[in-house]
């Protein structure tokens, strides 16, 4: 069983751990900038990086979820890349928006499509198992044979 899953494990642990590196960001902000919790405003460049975290926190679940949903039921490559891109560009979405507001468009574009290409696989590869496990049709041997590819 493990083999199955170990890339798809080994990403959500860069994951994990790149959340942990964001919660530090906002801790060290916190000092250097004197906002002390629970307070969460403070100066811009503060609320940047607070918001940076929480919006990264905000979308981990939904991540996390259809990161393993594609994986098993999907491929464990493809989805396992897409991870990998997502955590490229939250570092780059993090990163920019700690600098200016401005700076996070384009990564935070760039993750939101890795994820819905996340969510695409992740439905496909759900219909298809539901079709071979209640309905007894393999679609992708059937559109294999019906394009002579058998």
């Amino acid at each position: 069983m493990e083999e199955q899953v170990v890339v798809l494990a080994a990403v959500t642990v860069l994951a994990v751990l790149q959340q942990a590196y964001f919660s530090l960001q906002v801790i060290y902000a916190r000092r250097k900038f004197s906002v002390s919790p629970p307070v969460v405003t403070g100066p811009p460049a503060f609320e940047r990086i607070f918001r940076a975290q929480a919006n990264c926190s905000e979308y981990f679940p939904i991540f996390i979820a259809v990161l393993w949903t594609s994986g098993v039921f999907f491929s464990q490559g493809l989805s396992s890349v897409c991870g990998l891109l997502y955590l490229y560009g939250r570092f780059h979405y993090f990163h920019g928006y700690s600098e200016a507001a401005q700076q996070r468009l384009a990564p935070l574009y760039f993750s939101a499509r890795v994820l819905w290409v996340l969510i695409g696989f992740s439905v496909l590869g759900v219909f298809l198992s539901f079709c071979r496990v209640y309905l007894q049709v393999d679609l992708l041997t059937e559109l294999g044979s019906a394009l002579g590819l058998d």
